[in-house]
């Protein structure tokens, strides 16, 4: 570990040191440690699945732009050759990793008003920074597995004898079935680029106020859908709050926020996303190209993800429990 701190204070420039690198958390793509050193502190992203740096010139783009309208978020910061993106060691093999000021602060309370508020109030703002898209959305949020796939992926996670293939089965057979019919191309009347992944586990709670944290997925996106989701995380999932609902949209209509959300066609990348996150851990979690933490890592998340799928009949309620907000 002090081989990496010392690497990336190297490539960063941030001085002699000595410096300390530990362990903060893991997410689906990628571990974040803390580096310390001088007195100050940094947040380092390690990229486990490899890097696009297409990607991350976007994210540094929307990041910049939300900004300037009054978005906090930590800074990207570039390398000694203002990459915002750098590879330790030198090899090909050597990890990618980024780096970001350190920010200290609590969770996002969803259940806050304030807080609710603040959450519509951001996704006009990202809507704003990121109007006039070019591209197309990703296939992850347009595009789920079909019959096939799942009966395929099924039988390779039940010869691997992970203990939750009975679980996915039952999945593929209810929840993917009654989800997949709803997943379909988004026009672009409202195309944005935008954060997509604003949940309350990315926002923390400081002092001067709510910071937006992982900026990765940032590109195209149809505004409305993403609200859609937004909504229905932030308000409770399945077992959703109606008020909380409403209020996050009023205050996304209220900041300059142009789609609504209408009926389940707008839920699209909610059932999209939920279903292939189900698939590519399920496949990582069977992978032997990986290594046995990140497989290890990827069977946890299948087994959260099955519990938490959306329900068609919860979303369809909570879509008519927003069809009056405009």
């Amino acid at each position: 570990m002090q081989n990496m701190a010392v690497s990336i204070a190297d490539t960063y420039a941030l001085g002699a040191g000595p410096w300390t690198v530990e362990p903060v958390t893991r997410g689906a793509l990628g571990q974040i440690w803390k580096l310390s050193g001088n007195g100050s502190s940094w947040a380092v992203k390690e990229l486990l699945f490899g890097c696009d740096e297409g990607q991350v010139l976007r994210e540094a783009a929307l990041r910049n732009a939300s900004e300037k309208l009054g978005i906090a978020s930590p800074r990207l910061l570039p390398n000694r050759a203002g990459a915002h993106v750098s590879r330790l060691g030198p090899s090909a093999d050597g990890s990618c990793v980024k780096l970001y000021d350190w920010v200290d602060g609590t969770r996002a309370d969803a259940s806050d008003p304030e807080i609710l508020s603040w959450c519509g109030r951001t996704l006009a703002l990202l809507h704003t920074a990121g109007a006039g898209a070019g591209g197309t959305p990703d296939s992850w949020y347009e595009q789920c597995p079909g019959e096939a796939e799942w009966a395929k992926l099924h039988e390779e996670v039940r010869r691997a004898g992970m203990p939750w293939s009975d679980a996915l089965g039952r999945f593929i057979a209810t929840s993917a079935a009654e989800l997949a019919p709803h997943v379909t191309p988004s026009g672009a009347d409202d195309l944005v680029t935008s954060h997509l992944d604003v949940q309350p586990q990315n926002v923390l709670v400081g002092r001067a106020g709510p910071v937006l944290l992982d900026w990765d997925n940032a590109g195209p996106i149809s505004a409305g859908r993403e609200l859609a989701q937004a909504v229905y995380v932030w308000s409770g999932g399945n077992g959703f709050d109606a008020d909380c609902a409403r209020r996050l949209v009023r205050a996304y209509r209220d900041a300059g926020g142009g789609p609504v959300v209408k009926g389940l066609d707008s839920f699209s990348t909610l059932f999209a996303t939920a279903l292939n996150y189900v698939r590519v851990q399920a496949e990582c979690a069977i992978d032997p190209a990986v290594t046995s933490a990140q497989r290890e890592f990827a069977s946890g998340q299948v087994v959260a993800a099955l519990d938490a799928v959306p329900d068609l009949t919860a979303v369809s309620r909570l879509a008519e429990a927003l069809d009056a907000v405009g």
